[in-house]
């Protein structure tokens, strides 16, 4: 009869999605490595389920299910501890079981770790075992117990990568109904307001003129707002391309693009690129160019003649981009949460939704990568990127 907790364990399972596929070459790697530290020719990792007993990865023997009562391994796994047995024949859990008698196998030693999630829940075991009797020292069984955590492990990446992926899909999908929703209403309002600035009635009535002017001004937010929210969900949806990208030429089209907000601040823009970055050229274009669009933007809002400095280098840890603005700065109790969706710093004045920084931690973690801020030589903030290098570039220096 099921209990609640193999309904538990059934749904844990499911959530990581290994019966019935391929094996994973991380689980096979550490079967490999359990049977080579135990000294023996078989290694087996089990899942077990209300019903059935699956080798989701093997070493020595073919992958194959069998019932749970026909299973060693559901006799002790709940027991959520180490079990070694030297010879099964003399041991009664297991003397009568047909992995031993023959009917199935003839198993002699046998030892397991158990497999248990980080709710604590067992769901299968790390096994390892032998056709002759033999020995598991306590180091080798320490080593087990260590392995077994670590399928665990894996396990878990999986659940959470497709966790993610489902993620990723959703808001993607939600942010494109939301942006087709919008955008068509946001359209029509738009051609209104165009139709209602060329009326000659508006001549004489300057103060409508002007109400017009503004509402046009907020469409155009909105429609940057929905491009912005859409160019979030879009990242991390799929790995990044790899290329190497010359930093140089991005930012002169970067510049290009924000030729309108440059020449109205007046802002200044250094640029120094001793090395290349290696990525998806489409985000981190992305990346670059909100990072200078944010410096520009802040640094004007606080009044100033903006001056952002952007340094691509190469690290001992990779390839590291960094942007110098002489704005306002951001508060260091404040450089966290800047980086959640919709967050935004405390000057006010600044336009936005807060997506900025948020798809840009998206596109660096994308690529392995980090983001952080700091203060900068200039006054105000540096937001620094390290991404990981490349095996075709030559070394980093130290």
């Amino acid at each position: 009869m099921n209990t609640a907790q193999d309904a538990t364990r059934r749904e844990i399972i499911a959530q990581y999605g290994v019966v019935g596929e391929p094996p994973e070459p991380d689980l096979e790697g550490l079967v490999q490595l359990a049977a080579t530290i135990s000294g023996v020719p078989t290694a087996v990792i089990n899942i077990i389920d209300d019903r059935h007993q699956h080798q989701i990865a093997t070493v020595g023997i073919s992958p194959s299910v069998c019932a749970r009562e026909d299973s060693m391994c559901a006799v002790v796994f709940e027991g959520a501890h180490r079990v070694v047995v030297s010879d099964a024949r003399r041991d009664e859990r297991f003397a009568t079981n047909p992995f031993v008698t023959g009917d199935i196998a003839r198993i002699r030693f046998y030892a397991s770790s158990p497999l248990v999630t980080p709710g604590g829940v067992a769901i299968g075991t790390l096994c390892v075992f032998d056709d002759d009797p033999g020995l598991l020292t306590e180091e080798q069984g320490r080593a087990l117990d260590v392995l077994a955590h670590q399928v665990v492990d894996v396990l878990e990446l999986r659940r959470l990568a497709r966790e993610l992926k489902r993620s990723n899909e959703a808001l993607e999908g939600f942010a494109r109904q939301v942006s087709h929703d919008l955008r068509n209403p946001l359209t029509a309002i738009s051609g209104f307001l165009e139709l209602a600035v060329d009326s000659p009635e508006l001549a004489d009535a300057p103060v409508a003129a002007r109400a017009i002017e503004r509402a046009e001004a907020a469409a155009h937010r909105m429609s940057g707002m929905l491009d912005d929210l859409l160019a979030f969900a879009r990242v991390g949806g799929v790995p990044p391309a790899t290329a190497r990208v010359d930093v140089g030429e991005l930012l002169e089209e970067i510049q290009d693009d924000l030729h309108s907000a440059l020449s109205e601040s007046g802002a200044r823009i250094d640029v120094t690129a001793s090395a290349e970055m290696e990525g998806d050229r489409t985000m981190l274009r992305v990346l670059v160019e909100n990072l200078v669009a944010n410096a520009v933007k802040f640094s004007q809002a606080a009044g100033g003649r903006p001056h952002v400095d952007v340094r691509v280098e190469r690290t001992s840890s990779g390839i590291r981009l960094i942007v110098d603005d002489d704005g306002p700065g951001i508060p260091e109790d404040d450089r966290e949460r800047v980086f959640g969706l919709m967050e935004r710093g405390q000057n006010a004045l600044a336009p936005g939704l807060g997506i900025g920084l948020a798809t840009c931690r998206r596109i660096a973690e994308a690529h392995g990568g980090r983001i952080g801020i700091s203060d900068s030589p200039l006054g105000g903030a540096r937001v620094w990127v390290v991404l990981p290098g490349s095996d075709r570039f030559e070394p980093a220096a130290v």
